[in-house]
């Protein structure tokens, strides 16, 4: 597909996609591995690209959460990230490219769904699954004939895709960058997160960029449109930040829902997204009830009004944000701060079941599934 009629990644990283998401503002300072301060981000970003381009694991900040990131064109680092997260091999990770990247190097087919998405969204949180070109490695999708690109907002995610670009001899690199955390479990959204992920890996093995906390705080939204010349409309296959509705005004039509067919795709699992800490997600009344049961040990109750006047002792209350965008920026944050204060059980009210609380209950749902027998 000649260059000059395909898109490149999206938009500068001065401006601001539609998605209200500011593309500047965020510190480039940043860590090794180690935790070692440095103002010289651009040393950082060129060593970070150099690792990458050495097969070895970098983790950096997104707008979503942060990522875990290997050359997406080289299987044996593809392969050491799957290990350093407990991944399963055929779970497919997102490929992450810069706003300058031409995308006809990733997918030979880029239709006018493609195109509308990537100028409406891009730099931003969505995540478009495409046809794979031959030549990209099937490790980054699981085996299948798809691939889930994305470009970040996140201005050290921009600056490090770049640099990474610049060593390529074909000037398109592509970094498969997963959430920085062990398969399965919550998302990092502060880099701290990830160095208490991965206490295996030592500064060698792992360097971590750090960018501050992540603006949007749950991964990307995902939409499928490999399958449209084939007949098959586009399919949301993850909610997130970029909503269903805002996906039909681009395309006109509205996404389906998933098929048997659909691709599988990172966070698709019935239980995922979970603390170590057993999670419930109930509403009021029966929260207030299994809060009030004997012998449950200590709980942490999360609910959208203040400790009832009712509340049984032995419960520590938390107030959550009544705004959805604000409570899916805090939600991990938190899930990882009470997994760390001993309680035998967390209680979540039951968020509204509208389609503005639909990514949180996606996440919600998800955690408190791997708690339920036979969760799958």
């Amino acid at each position: 597909m000649p260059a000059t009629n395909t898109p490149k990644a999206g938009t500068s990283e001065t401006g601001t996609s539609e998605t209200g998401m500011s593309e500047t503002g965020m510190s480039l300072t940043g860590t090794s591995a180690s935790g070692t301060s440095t103002p010289d981000m651009s040393r950082l970003l060129a060593e970070a690209a150099k690792r990458l381009a050495e097969g070895r694991l970098v983790a950096f900040p997104t707008e979503t959460v942060y990522g875990l990131g290997a050359d997406a064109e080289n299987p044996q680092a593809i392969a050491r990230m799957y290990a350093a997260k407990g991944r399963p091999a055929d779970h497919p990770v997102i490929v992450h490219v810069a706003p300058e990247a031409d995308l006809s190097y990733w997918t030979g087919e880029l239709s006018h769904e493609v195109q509308a998405l990537v100028q409406a969204f891009w730099p931003g949180p969505l995540t478009l699954i495409v046809p794979r070109a031959p030549h990209v490695s099937a490790a980054v999708s699981g085996g299948q004939d798809s691939v889930g690109l994305r470009c970040p907002s996140h201005p050290i995610a921009q600056a490090l895709l770049r640099e990474f670009a610049r060593l390529k001899p074909h000037g398109q690199g592509g970094v498969a960058a997963p959430s920085a955390n062990k398969f399965g479990q919550v998302s990092p959204t502060h880099a701290e997160h990830v160095r208490a992920e991965f206490p295996e890996l030592d500064d060698t093995e792992l360097m971590i960029l750090e960018g501050g906390p992540s603006q949007v705080g749950i991964e990307s939204t995902i939409i499928d449109v490999s399958r449209v010349s084939q007949g098959v409309g586009p399919v949301l296959l993850r909610p997130g930040h970029i909503s269903s509705a805002q996906l039909a005004e681009v395309l006109g039509v509205e996404p389906l829902r998933p098929d048997a067919a659909a691709p599988r795709v990172s966070g698709s699992l019935k239980a995922h997204y979970a603390p170590r800490t057993p999670l419930a997600v109930l509403p009021l009344d029966e929260l207030l009830a299994l809060a009030a049961q004997p012998g449950a040990g200590r709980s942490a109750a999360v609910t959208f009004g203040p400790k009832p006047n009712t509340a049984p002792s032995g419960v520590d209350w938390l107030q959550c944000p009544s705004d959805p965008a604000r409570y899916a920026h805090d939600l991990y944050a938190l899930l990882r701060r009470l997994d760390g204060q001993g309680y035998t059980r967390i209680l979540m009210e039951q968020p509204p079941r509208s389609a503005a609380w639909q990514a949180v209950n996606d996440r919600l749902g998800r955690a408190a599934a791997a708690f339920v027998k036979d969760a799958g």
